[in-house]
């Protein structure tokens, strides 16, 4: 805990801060919500990786929502490995008021069909997302399809991974129409 709070204190002097990584950390109750206040003020952050922290995006769900409704210039949110699940795919939508997201990791987060089903609703409004990862969810054949019509909105999208997801020939076959009908880097 003594070292959150000291990290906190560092990251509270770098305003100008636009790359931080904090994978594969273990972040206890009493050092989260400290952290959390620090990144808020951190306007010009760029690049953010939380990715398997699972204690810390779910004690602060609601807060990292509002912290990230902050950074403007937030161009990388990973966000892997957190178990965020279907019920935290609702707190997910604040991802299209930023404007400048190009890449999103979300594998790992045990979503399911309806966890996808909110996901495509957000993401279809992420007009600079070029790069998505959404493997290893349990996203299935019929919303896989749904989120691939979504997708395929999505002009800029230029990678996107869903391996793992358990899909079949439903949703392959959505896929296959985004690819030749929508998004146009992939015709």
């Amino acid at each position: 805990m003594r070292e959150q709070g000291m990290l906190a204190e560092v990251l509270s002097e770098g305003k100008a801060l636009a790359h931080l990584d904090l994978m594969f950390n273990d972040f206890a109750a009493e050092g989260v919500g400290r952290l959390a206040e620090v990144l808020e003020e951190r306007k010009a952050l760029a690049h953010l990786e939380l990715g398997c922290n699972e204690r810390f995006v779910q004690r602060e769900r609601g807060k990292l929502v509002e912290v990230l409704r902050e950074c403007k210039a937030l161009a990388f949110l990973g966000l892997s490995g957190n178990e965020i699940g279907d019920e935290g795919t609702a707190r997910l939508g604040m991802l299209s008021e930023c404007k400048a997201l190009a890449h999103l990791g979300l594998s790992n987060n045990v979503f399911t069909a309806t966890g996808v089903r909110r996901l495509a609703e957000v993401l279809g409004k992420c007009k600079a997302l070029a790069h998505l990862d959404l493997s290893k969810n349990e996203s299935g054949d019929e919303e896989t399809g749904k989120l691939a019509a979504v997708l395929g909105e999505c002009k800029a999208l230029a990678h996107l991974d869903l391996g793992g997801n358990e899909i079949g020939a439903g949703g392959v076959e959505g896929l296959a129409e985004m690819i030749e009908f929508g998004t146009p880097c992939w015709r």
